[in-house]
């Protein structure tokens, strides 16, 4: 199997759990309710976001965020794509990384086109400490730029012959 196939495994995995766990956010609670999960920890939230991380841009009386989202992500897919056709056949983590970094942000591109905004649901919180909502998409972005980080270290080290 070649880099570009994982990669489109990676992401088609993340757009399908993304979209299955918006739907499910969609069907059983109402816009702006929640559900305690576990108290003073994590709640289950039905949010909006027409900005981006941490409600950057999150603003209704400024109609051009989504439209600047939609190219920003055509882009940042274009330069995967090219990561990529530089990768190593052998480079794991950032395959997966990679895969999973297009398969967040074609999540909330789905969004993004289909609603105008994203749908948040993940609320982690100490007390009156909240960060701010967000959801598998969101996730697969992290956890793919922190694979993208591993295997940059990685090679680094094997580069310079240390381990």
């Amino acid at each position: 199997m070649n880099r570009f196939t994982k990669a489109g495994i990676w992401a088609a995995i993340m757009v399908a759990l993304d979209q299955w766990t918006k739907w499910l956010v969609m069907e059983k609670l109402p816009l702006w309710s929640w559900k305690r999960i576990i108290p003073d920890f994590f709640n289950l939230v039905h949010v909006r976001n027409k900005g981006t991380a941490w409600g950057f841009l999150d603003r209704e009386d400024i109609d051009w965020q989504v439209p600047l989202f939609i190219a920003i992500t055509v882009v940042a897919l274009i330069f995967i794509g090219q990561l990529l056709r530089k990768t190593e056949e052998e480079d794991g983590w950032m395959i997966a990384g990679l895969g999973m970094i297009a398969g967040g942000a074609i999540g909330n591109l789905i969004d993004r086109v289909r609603l105008g905004e994203v749908v948040d649901f993940l609320d982690f919180y100490v007390g009156t400490y909240h960060w701010p909502a967000f959801n598998i998409a969101d996730s697969a972005l992290t956890v793919g730029a922190g694979a993208v980080m591993i295997s940059l270290w990685l090679n680094r080290n094997n580069a310079s012959g240390t381990d």
